[in-house]
């Protein structure tokens, strides 16, 4: 018997997979359990509909992504904390500080987790930081950090 399957089932496949599986497996296990349906004409055009409207939304993502990518490359953050007489900061500049200048200065809004800074900036100068917006797409901006 041939069935849709409506969530991943171990050793059979990903949702949306259409597989092939003995009557008695669907009948007992699959459809009680609501792990699958079975592959009729109604259920095979949901399923092309669900995988369009699927890649349609990940087209759309990733179109957004690169646009924030150029949006956000370039761009340089000005930032202040105190430091002592060789450039050396009191503390680091975190990405959550490196996110919520580019709110206040550019209006631009990127999650902090987005913002690459393993282990913060610890000195004055510019720094150069990568921001990954979107697997496999990021940008560089520049944090300008001033001493106080």
């Amino acid at each position: 018997m041939k069935v849709v399957l409506l969530k991943d089932v171990k050793t059979q496949g990903k949702k949306g997979d259409l597989i092939n599986v003995s009557d008695g497996y669907a009948r007992n296990f699959l459809f009680p359990r609501g792990l699958a349906i079975e592959a009729t004409k109604n259920a095979l055009n949901d399923l092309k509909g669900q995988k369009e409207s699927e890649t349609f939304k990940k087209e759309t993502e990733v179109a957004n992504a690169k646009e924030m990518a150029a949006k956000v490359e370039g761009i340089i953050v000005e930032l202040s904390a105190k430091a002592g007489d060789s450039g050396k900061l009191f503390g680091s500049i975190t990405a959550a500080d490196v996110a919520q200048g580019l709110k206040m200065q550019h209006h631009i809004v990127i999650d902090k987790k987005k913002i690459v800074l393993p282990e913060g900036i610890k000195h004055t100068g510019i720094t150069e930081v990568e921001v990954k917006i979107y697997p496999e797409i990021s940008s560089k901006i520049k944090v300008n950090v001033k001493g106080i």
